[in-house]
């Protein structure tokens, strides 16, 4: 069992709880159904069930992004590597322990550590140890946060060149553009000069595709867009999950996809004392996906204190997942 060190003493493997704010799952539905359009936090999805069903999702042969993503991984992470450099400490936003990150880490040159940061302590305890393990040479850092919100990173004790961020998966593209503006200057702050974000992005291609991944013909994608009403049931709500319906269309001017449960007829719905009306067709929007033009995303980086350095694309330019390097010296 690894002991895990709140004092930051000198471990190899540390657990740094900042006691992130968790959210009111009632509270936050019942404000973004007086909207208009009305939506829920894509947050909510994934309790247990929704994340067994997105794991589900990913293997959907109508779904691209995820295998696009690790072919270009398998193809260009030493690439990759050579990019971020020797002695890096690597940030991964999550518990660390996917595909993706691992293939990272086996290829990082002799990285001084590799900081994890998720809301979720007991996702984190988990990872960490599974990484300990893997990873015996590097020293792990934990810290238990909201990464959506500002924060000070613990430092590896071992000497690092640069830090360099990883935010594989196109989660980007759950934020507006204003969010991921905000956030990607957040990470520039995080990271400091010279240093760098490894991310994905989902790629602008024919919406027919971009539908077809969010839309699959066995309804998968349904099952966890509904499964958000199924949770907020559990938290005393009462949906008829019956008279709702998915639907993902792809909004070309936007360039995005909008996750929407449909009311299939006039009905209310009550959450704690909060009853919602929904007419015959109206909506709930659960998600955005925004895809991006290469061009796009580079000004958008730009915006927030980056510039593309490198980026890596499938033969079809479907997905990319670019190197962006904030200036000044190495630290």
């Amino acid at each position: 069992m690894i002991a895990f060190d709140p004092l930051g003493s000198p471990e190899r493997v540390r657990i740094v709880d900042l006691h992130p704010k968790l959210g009111d799952l009632k509270a936050e539905a019942a404000a973004g159904l007086r909207r208009s359009p009305k939506s829920l936090p894509c947050k909510y999805f994934y309790d247990a069930l929704g994340a067994r069903l997105f794991e589900a999702i990913t293997e959907l042969p109508e779904y691209y992004p995820t295998r696009t993503e690790l072919g270009i991984l398998d193809r260009g992470v030493h690439e990759m590597a050579e990019a971020i450099g020797a002695h890096t400490t690597l940030v991964e936003f999550g518990s660390g322990v996917g595909l993706k990150t691992q293939k990272l880490l086996d290829a990082l040159i002799e990285p001084s550590g590799c900081v994890l940061i998720d809301i979720s302590r007991a996702a984190l305890e988990a990872s960490v140890e599974q990484l300990a393990d893997r990873y015996r040479e590097m020293e792990i850092i934990a810290v238990c946060a909201d990464y959506t919100q500002p924060l000070r990173l613990p430092r590896p004790h071992r000497p690092s060149s640069r830090t360099v961020a990883f935010f594989p998966g196109s989660t980007i593209g759950n934020f507006t553009h204003d969010e991921a503006k905000g956030f990607l200057a957040r990470v520039a702050e995080l990271v400091g000069s010279g240093g760098g974000l490894l991310i994905g992005i989902d790629r602008q291609k024919d919406p027919k595709v971009i539908e077809a991944a969010y839309n699959d013909s066995v309804g998968v994608t349904a099952a966890f867009n509904l499964n958000i009403l199924k949770r907020l049931n559990g938290a005393g709500a009462n949906f008829d999950l019956a008279a709702f319906r998915h639907h993902a269309p792809y909004i070309e001017s936007e360039g995005r996809i909008e996750m929407r449960l449909i009311s299939e007829l006039d009905q209310t719905a009550r959450i704690g004392n909060t009853v919602v009306a929904f007419a015959k067709g109206e909506f709930i929007v659960t998600e955005y996906s925004h895809k991006y033009d290469l061009d796009e995303f580079e000004a958008l980086a730009g915006s927030a204190g980056f510039r593309l350095t490198r980026q890596w694309s499938d033969d079809r330019e479907w997905f990319s997942v670019c190197f962006l390097e904030v200036e000044g010296e190495r630290s």
